[in-house]
């Protein structure tokens, strides 16, 4: 029996393509999902097809039989069967390299994932040229057989994206994706092949319907994970310590991104400078603010204990963030927040209101997203600020580098005529940006009005702050190369270290 070729091709071209952005989820909770690592995978699947384009044309011209494709097909499906299986223990290295910033096992390691892709889409490659060779009954024909296979080829490709993109990772997972093409390949295969080979498609079938394993991160300090998951966008868990404390981690589990501390609204970390750095600027409460990277909801639950008249905006793109803050971080509903599922600027740039403070915690470790950092998405956020009022960010940064503070510092003076830092932790640092003046004086003076607890942190945060740091480049929507920066940030920080 022979399979039709064209259908064939199609589901190989589906595979390739949708391998491809499995593989870039299969890596996004452990390396994050920047350019970076999107080069890394397109480049590791373009260099395996052509690889597999020659091997294929070779292999053809000497055993030109329908059964030798078929085998070629059925391999690759048992090898992209395999990857999610076989990709847990790289994983797991891998994020103790990320854990202990040791830059050679971190690429090293994702070598080796990326590894695991290119042997499978290697020989899906080998398909175009040996479908071509087996349907060219005459050297006349070349040039139409070629091209309607190729045809045939990149339609597949086309579906293969999106059904990965938009059907199979969002409700069957990533896991399930690699399994799900497995199978199709399989059962596209199986016609030109002897019927022993049945039991392919029919295990894989039922690798289908076993659970996928979790994201096996270890947590250090004694902590337990109590909720984990994988969002559209990113892999989330909560930990909780053996205080009680809880901590969100996404992706590869080195930051936290919220803290919940038993008993209080303040969490001794930077979450709490938010709360004073605004009186630097002005006496009174903001009496309406955005954060900008929400998160769970730390800094709007702080907001709202203290400071129960301002009206909050907390924006956070994964909407599946604010709902784990109202199950495991305190954040209640109340009148005055508004929890908005959106990206940060797009969102900005459709509203027209002002804010006496916007906050900017949107940065993911150990890469960032470009588009908040430069100088036109600061100008647009000035735009929307109140005569007195003040922009604050977050730079998450290896303890002792300063090469992402100074870039952004350079792109907030670029648009703010006063620009100063609070470096409260040392892998964090608050840089304050206004058009009005910012003072240590009338920070310490707001200190007298404040609750205790917050009297103490204004004082302190007085006593920090400093002009920007300078010698940084401005950043724009054309040029800011921020993943190259934080690379080069970890790469001096392991160096110095040693």
């Amino acid at each position: 029996m022979r399979p039709p070729l064209g259908l064939l091709v199609f589901v190989v071209g589906a595979a390739s393509l949708g391998t491809e952005i499995g593989a870039a989820r299969l890596l996004a909770p452990y390396f994050g999902a920047s350019t970076i690592i999107w080069a890394n995978t397109i480049a590791t699947v373009l260099v395996a097809l052509s690889a597999g384009y020659a091997l294929g044309g070779r292999l053809a011209d000497r055993s030109p039989h329908m059964s030798r494709l078929c085998q070629l097909v059925l391999a690759a499906a048992v090898l992209l069967a395999a990857i999610p299986f076989l990709s847990g223990p790289l994983l797991r290295v891998a994020s103790t390299a990320i854990g202990s910033l040791s830059v050679a096992a971190f690429f090293g390691s994702l070598l080796a994932v990326l590894a695991l892709v290119a042997v499978p889409v290697l020989l899906l490659g080998t398909v175009a040229p040996f479908a071509i060779r087996l349907s060219l009954p005459r050297t006349e024909d070349a040039g139409r057989v070629s091209g309607r296979l190729y045809a045939l080829s990149t339609a597949g490709s086309l579906v293969g994206t999106f059904l990965a993109a938009l059907v199979l990772i969002p409700f069957a997972g990533t896991h399930r994706t690699f399994l799900a093409f497995a199978l199709a390949l399989a059962i596209v295969a199986l016609p030109g092949l002897s019927w022993r080979w049945v039991a392919a498609p029919v295990l894989l079938a039922m690798l289908l319907f076993l659970p996928p394993g979790g994201i096996d991160l270890s947590v250090a300090g004694g902590g337990r994970v109590i909720f984990e998951t994988e969002t559209p966008y990113q892999y989330a868990r909560v930990v909780e310590e053996p205080n009680g404390e809880r901590r969100l981690q996404l992706n590869e589990g080195v930051a936290t991104h919220s803290l919940y501390v038993p008993g209080s609204y303040l969490t001794g970390d930077y979450w709490d400078q938010f709360l004073v750095l605004p009186f630097a600027v002005g006496p009174a409460p903001p009496s309406r603010i955005a954060i900008l990277g929400a998160a769970a909801g730390t800094t709007a639950r702080a907001y709202g204990r203290y400071f129960p008249s301002t009206v909050i905006d907390a924006v956070e793109l994964d909407g599946e963030l604010t709902d784990i803050g109202r199950r495991f971080f305190g954040l209640a509903p109340r009148p005055q927040l508004h929890t908005i599922t959106a990206d940060a600027r797009p969102w900005l740039a459709s509203v027209s209101r002002r804010y006496d403070a916007i906050f900017l915690d949107a940065y993911r470790q150990p890469y960032i997203p470009f588009y908040p950092a430069t100088r036109e998405f600061f100008a647009l956020m000035r735009s929307h600020l109140s005569s007195r009022g003040v922009v604050l960010v977050n730079i998450g940064h290896p303890s002792g580098s300063d090469a992402l503070e100074r870039a952004v510092s350079a792109t907030l003076r670029a648009v703010f005529p006063w620009v100063v830092r609070d470096p409260s932790e040392p892998t964090n640092t608050l840089l304050a940006a206004s058009a009005a003046p910012i003072t240590a004086q009338r920070l310490r003076a707001s200190a007298q009005t404040l609750p205790a607890e917050l009297g103490s942190k204004a004082l302190a945060a007085a006593a920090r702050l400093a002009p920007a740091l300078g010698r940084g480049p401005v950043y724009t929507d054309d040029l800011a190369p921020v993943e190259w920066l934080v690379d080069e940030s970890i790469i001096g920080y392991v160096a110095h270290s040693r």
